[in-house]
């Protein structure tokens, strides 16, 4: 009974997979965990490396049909059955032209204006403003197409979208156009009869903002060239067919930033789950709170999308930072493996993502000051489309500070300094942006 007993406390865990039996479309099974050290993890024969603090992860290329996986240990030997389907490819819809034009009116704010039919499409021209008014010239699957001008078009999801009888006798007219400068911002407005869509473009030196009168004419398309200053944000408003969009110079001290912390995930989102069982929620909370009290410390004024274990929506994470005026956006987050092969010599460490322009400086120094001060890998700087660091209100940077499911960035994260070292890396970061 003792060498039992023995045994089954000494017997790896694994955390992934969830089953033993299980059916999936992907290319490999991720196998994650924890052992302990005087075990040697082997699946389907292949020694697993097991870092000091017994996690251990490793993947497992899978063959179309039945997989049986073997995970054993000198006290212990696990079987699975992971059946690899082929995923069902997408229904090719056709594209379906109109004989004649429709009218379109946005049924909601934020409706996406994508280049492709496709959600997964990275490119957006735009977000819509509710009740935009919109000319529809065809549909493919869940998407209709927007005619803009003779030279540009766009794609927004039907949901987004009610069709409507164009009532008005007369075509949209342009009214006027307006700039104004103020020491540390630029307003800039244009006014039509009704909503129009637009679009923003955004280059070297200038921001192209497009306002589109299809009704008018295909080649009626009003453009503004807006300056901007080397650090900065911007607004985009509607209002009764007028539009302000508003460039606002980034504040030089950190007194006088406000500065969003967004921990990623909580309440009922987990998040990604570690060998060790630590669910990503949890750090992610650690970090942003240490971060909280290092910028409360030098002056700036914080503010936090969640300081306890709650569920939050990204919409509402997004809403908090725009009420308050927001300067800086950070979003905190650890890492997790894709459906690819597991090396957990290069798949590790502190990746940084942005996805405006303005946001793409901040995020390459902290590349440097976050790896520097948590001793993690560098994962190097992305593009990254995420719905809280998408809205250009604010300067958003998403860090992802280590990976979640590495067994050697498991042993980093646990380490008591580290959620403290990530933070001093952030804040570290920031300072040295406001001072470029």
């Amino acid at each position: 009974m003792l060498i039992f007993l023995c045994s089954q406390a000494s017997a790896f865990e694994l955390i992934l997979p969830k089953a033993k039996n299980c059916e999936v479309t992907t290319n490999y099974a991720f196998f994650v965990g924890k052992a302990n050290n005087s075990e040697g993890i082997l699946i389907n024969n292949f020694r697993v490396f097991t870092a000091s603090n017994g996690a251990f992860a490793h993947s497992v290329k899978l063959n179309d049909g039945e997989n049986r996986i073997v995970v054993r240990s000198s006290y212990n030997t696990q079987i699975y059955k992971i059946l690899k389907k082929q995923p069902q490819p997408p229904k090719e819809e056709p594209i379906c032209e109109f004989e004649a034009p429709k009218y379109g009116v946005t049924i909601k704010d934020d409706v996406p204006v994508f280049s492709t039919p496709s959600y997964a499409d990275k490119k957006r021209f735009a977000h819509l403003f509710k009740d935009t008014k919109i000319m529809l010239n065809a549909s493919k699957g869940d998407f209709y197409r927007v005619f803009l001008s003779k030279d540009d078009f766009g794609w927004v999801p039907k949901a987004g979208v009610k069709t409507v009888d164009n009532t008005s006798k007369e075509p949209p007219v342009f009214l006027n156009m307006n700039n104004t400068r103020y020491k540390n911002a630029s307003v800039h407005t244009i006014s039509f009869t009704e909503n129009l869509p637009y679009s923003v473009e955004e280059r070297d030196n200038e921001i192209i903002f497009k306002v589109y009168n299809p009704e008018l004419s295909d080649s009626s398309v009003y453009t503004m060239n807006i300056p901007k200053p080397e650090k900065y944000s911007y607004q985009v408003s509607l209002r009764n067919g007028t539009y302000t969009f508003k460039v606002n110079e980034l504040p030089k001290k950190i007194e006088d930033l406000t500065i969003v912390i967004d921990a990623g995930h909580g309440g009922d989102e987990k998040g990604a789950i570690g060998p060790l069982g630590d669910e990503e929620k949890d750090i992610n909370l650690k970090i942003a709170l240490e971060l909280q009290e290092i910028l409360k410390q030098k002056g700036a004024n914080v503010v936090m999308t969640r300081e306890c274990d709650g569920t939050i929506s990204l919409d509402d994470r997004v809403s908090i930072a725009r009420n308050n005026n927001a300067n800086i956006f950070i979003s905190i987050h650890l890492n997790s493996i894709g459906d690819y092969p597991m090396n957990i010599r290069k798949t590790r460490g502190t990746s940084i993502y942005y996805y405006n322009n303005n946001s793409k400086a901040l995020a390459k120094i902290l590349e440097g000051s976050v790896t520097k001060s948590a001793k993690t890998h560098n994962d190097k700087v992305r593009f990254g489309n995420f719905r809280v660091i998408r809205p250009g209100d604010y300067v958003g940077v998403l860090v992802e500070a280590a990976y979640m499911t590495n067994p050697l960035d498991s042993v980093l994260y646990h380490t008591p300094m580290f959620a403290k070292n990530v933070a001093k890396g952030i804040a570290d970061g920031i300072l040295e942006f406001l001072a470029k």
